[in-house]
């Protein structure tokens, strides 16, 4: 299989459909077993780096549930078409991968049939939504430097914007927003060495998410016509923000699991206490 400069393998998860986003339970690319291996036939959307990827970690549904599949890239039956002119992550080398009628050898299967979305392709997400939740910060960390160095050395009138007090009030918003999903991720992270909480996780990627949808969107107001220009950091910034309230779990979604993470915990409490009593 084709690798890296530094002989790594660069791989990409084909898990969203047509039908099936934010619900992957649905997916609906076939995975049969037959005497000759495993044959995949489906259609994945929006896979990151599939422009680039070499091998594929495919979610389908076998006669048995959920199944993931390993399958390289240059299997005959598959094919890749590039996806160009997206709102936001136009760098991330975004792809839709046809399998028609792909044949994989059965040890490609990863964990057994059926097991495919909750022991692997979660997996696969909380690593996604944890990366994407520190993209998060990155941005909007970013976005507060420039608009900060901007603010200080802008001259308008008789001093600079720093000395305009809605610019302030917006500035300290920024702070404060890097900071609490800096905060947030940190405590994602100390989770995921210890005990996965996959909730605080999510909770991380939400409140980043909305931090860097805010900062971005502020800093082209502070940043004005500099900041909507084609190809400055802040306009790149501000289209992909939004993608990231999209992507690895909508906001939507982030806001269901960590709510029922929280009502499960006090559901418990109050069990344990009637027990008690």
């Amino acid at each position: 299989m084709p690798r890296l400069a530094d002989g790594t393998v660069l791989a990409a998860l084909a898990a969203t459909e047509d039908t099936s986003g934010s619900d992957l339970a649905a997916v609906r690319t076939r995975i049969d077993h037959t005497p000759g291996g495993l044959r995949i036939t489906g259609r994945k959307l929006w896979v990151t780096f599939g422009e680039l990827a070499r091998v594929f970690l495919v979610l389908g549904v076998s006669d048995a549930g959920p199944t993931a599949v390993l399958v390289p890239r240059d299997t005959p039956g598959l094919t890749v078409h590039p996806v160009r002119g997206q709102l936001g992550l136009r760098a991330a080398m975004l792809a839709d991968v046809v399998l028609d009628g792909v044949m994989v050898p059965a040890g490609n299967q990863l964990a057994r049939a059926g097991s495919g979305l909750t022991h692997v392709v979660a997996a696969a997400l909380d690593h996604g939504r944890f990366s994407v939740a520190w993209g998060c910060v990155g941005m909007a960390e970013a976005c507060l430097e420039l608009s900060a160095r901007h603010a200080v050395s802008r001259r308008t009138g008789s001093g600079v914007l720093a000395d305009r007090q809605l610019v302030r009030r917006l500035v300290t918003d920024m702070v404060a927003a890097v900071t609490s999903a800096r905060l947030v991720c940190e405590d994602a992270a100390r989770w995921r060495q210890t005990r996965p909480r996959p909730d605080r996780t999510m909770l991380a990627k939400y409140v980043a998410a909305g931090a860097a949808a805010r900062v971005t969107r502020d800093a082209v107001q502070v940043l004005g016509a500099r900041g909507c220009a084609p190809g400055h950091p802040a306009e790149r910034f501000f289209r992909d923000a939004k993608i990231m309230q999209i992507i690895e779990g909508s906001d939507e979604v982030c806001q269901d699991h960590v709510c029922d993470a929280e009502f499960r915990r006090w559901a418990a409490t109050a069990t344990a206490g009637r027990g008690a009593g």
